[in-house]
Parts: structure tokens; sequence; C-alpha cells
């Protein structure tokens, strides 16, 4: 896992424990935002991970191919 990876899902766990208890506070606007920030750093997460997750399967191909041409 890269550091953004370690990152955005550290902050996206945080903002949603915030944005929960938020919410039982009652203090909806700010559970909202907080919410939305939350899921926004997760799915960058998600998309970093699976980035790094298809570059090395591209280069294990790229590997395999070059040890059977060669």
């Amino acid at each position: 896992m890269s550091g953004i990876v370690r990152w955005s899902l550290g902050v996206g766990v945080g903002l949603l424990v915030v944005a929960v208890l938020c919410a039982v506070l009652s203090l909806v606007p700010v559970a909202v935002i907080t919410g939305i920030l939350g899921l926004v750093a997760l799915v960058i997460a998600a998309c970093d991970a699976v980035y790094n997750w298809l570059d090395r399967a591209g280069q294990r191909r790229r590997e395999t191919r070059a040890r059977r041409d060669g």
C-alpha cells in the first residue's frame, strides 16, 4: 500500500467517525459535510489502490511475456 492510500484511508475513516458522532449529536450540517469529505477520501484511497494493483499486474504480464519470448 502506498503512502497516499494509507493517508487517505486514515483520513476517510476518521472523518466518517466524526460524521457519525455529529449525527448522533444532531449536528446534521456538520455530519453531512464531514461524511462527504470522508467518502471522497475513501474513493481516492480506493482509486490509488486499484491503480497500484493494475500497475503491478501489468509488470507481471510484461515480465512473463519477456521470459516466454526470451
